[in-house]
């Protein structure tokens, strides 16, 4: 039997341990474990023969990756070759930790790389008294190992901040939660001031112009028609309403509140105030989001609704993962699975019902439109998932066929084909792309060459319209050939029918 090593990767470098004979007696896993107590007794079942270290934390981070893909690194490959014995190579067993790892050095090395139960407490073992056979690691080994943690971690993520999900998943819950708190505190607004106005509700019904007519109003009591109407115009947008408000509050049935009441009122409208317009700043930011990492999907369906998928989806790369079927009752799974258990109608759509596409849709179209358009989204977001550039070409042209399908069902037009629309989209994403990326520095010739590019495109355009009258000329006369060739046919069929008929009538007459 051949020499037997093991291999053990630290944060420091690599270390290659030589398994003594001595170990053959100890095959079973309990007496491996009570020698791993003892260092002394464990020393002499296994003993150091070689430690490479790390020269930098960037050649740690190289190496540490490439065993983590199973890639064998060339440090590592030339560490073991100076260590293992060049005869009987081929007898020679090497404990890995990883079997990937151990199909590279085994393929490199021609070694024979062994991972059991026996091997994994080895290592186990060395990786508890690794500091016991290098005494100078005691103190460094800890701090490596905590900054290559930090570095391989945020390697792994590779976080791109223009491509970041996370802040929108992040943004529509908060989106959706402050509509709640909006109008719940809009309506506690409501109650309370009612109290002291109570027509006021019925001629302002929205929360938002509520809440800032209470801040300007405040005690009826103490209203002067000429300081509040100008403003009172502005907030409502209405003179009628303005002088309506300002009437109401003349002759109002609400009773008188003290000035500490009203004071909590006002801050409590103002407290509402603040809450609407941070989510009307919030839903901006979701929309530049969205455009960023989604495009072609909020161009498809909208920010909200796109934005809702990828939070229920958990990521983006997860909502291009799933199906369209997937995606179409994505949000209605207790539906599904309560329709499942008393064999009755599965849901047609969950979050897809907030599209402004299945409202235009009639009734009996609803559930083949929400069909068709979760796939048209699996598209979009396995586009914006995978594109390195990206753009709102497929977004635009999924929305027109989603458009084109309305008509189809409601007039019966047919729609184009998809592979026509894709190619239109490839089309204009290649033709943004290829645009001249040489610019000189002088004016003159920069207006020159816009003044060229703009002559060039005028004749493409007149050409392709020439083309597009040549041939609409061309399917006229062959649908009149056609009209023609078919027109000869009927009247003969006709006149037969009519003499038959007449001859019918004469025998009757007879």
């Amino acid at each position: 039997m051949g020499s037997r090593f093991l291999l053990f990767e630290s944060a420091s470098g690599y270390a290659l341990f030589e398994r003594t004979p001595s170990e053959d007696i100890a095959q079973e896993m309990s007496e491996v474990q009570k020698s791993m107590e003892d260092f002394g007794r464990f020393s002499k079942i296994i003993k150091l023969k070689s430690f490479l270290p790390f020269t930098s934390a960037e050649a740690a981070l190289e190496n540490i990756n490439a065993v983590s893909e199973g890639v064998l690194p060339e440090t590592l490959r030339d560490f073991i070759d100076m260590n293992l014995p060049d005869k009987q190579r081929s007898k020679t067993e090497l404990g890995v930790g990883d079997e990937k790892l151990g199909g590279a050095i085994g393929d490199a090395l021609s070694v024979a790389c062994v991972k059991n139960k026996l091997i994994l407490e080895l290592l186990r073992c060395v990786r508890a008294h690794f500091t016991k056979f290098i005494k100078e690691l005691k103190d460094d080994l800890v701090k490596a190992q905590l900054a290559l943690g930090h570095s391989y971690s945020r390697a792994k993520v590779k976080f791109n901040v223009n491509r970041s999900d996370n802040m929108i998943i992040q943004s529509i819950n908060l989106l959706d939660t402050l509509d709640k708190d909006i109008n719940t505190f809009s309506m506690r607004v409501k109650e309370w001031y009612s109290w002291h106005f109570p027509e006021l509700t019925k001629i302002v019904p929205d929360n938002y112009t509520y809440a800032k007519v209470v801040r300007l109003l405040k005690n009826r009591a103490n209203i002067s028609a000429k300081d509040v109407l100008p403003e009172l115009e502005k907030l409502t947008m209405d003179h009628v309403k303005a002088q309506d408000i300002l009437d109401a509050s003349s002759s109002s049935m609400g009773t008188d509140i003290s000035d500490l009441d009203m004071m909590n009122i006002c801050m409590f409208a103002e407290r509402v105030i603040k809450l609407a317009d941070y989510r009307s700043q919030l839903h901006d930011y979701l929309k530049t989001r969205m455009n960023d990492v989604a495009p072609n999907l909020s161009a498809l369906i909208g920010e909200q609704v796109g934005a809702r998928l990828i939070s229920h989806a958990g990521s983006l790369v997860n909502l291009a993962k799933y199906p369209a079927s997937t995606v179409q009752i994505l949000g209605a799974e207790k539906a599904l699975f309560r329709a499942l258990k008393t064999r009755g109608n599965t849901p047609k759509y969950g979050l897809i019902f907030h599209s402004s596409f299945i409202g235009k849709a009639s009734t009996k179209n609803k559930g083949r439109i929400s069909r068709y358009l979760a796939n048209k989204c699996s598209i979009a977001s396995r586009i914006d998932a995978f594109s390195e550039t990206p753009t709102v070409a497929f977004g635009n042209r999924l929305h027109g066929q989603i458009e084109e399908r309305l008509e189809f069902y409601d007039q019966g037009k047919v729609p184009r084909k998809n592979i026509d629309v894709m190619k239109e989209a490839m089309n204009e994403v290649e033709a943004t792309a290829s645009k001249p990326e040489k610019m000189e520095i002088d004016k003159s010739t920069e207006q020159s060459s816009v003044s060229l590019a703009t002559d060039d495109t005028k004749k493409k355009d007149k050409k392709e319209k020439k083309k597009a009258k040549k041939e609409k000329k061309k399917n006229k006369k062959r649908k009149r050939e056609e009209m023609k060739a078919e027109t000869p046919t009927q009247p003969k069929e006709t006149d037969g029918k009519k003499k038959k008929k007449k001859q019918k009538k004469k025998q009757k007459s007879k």
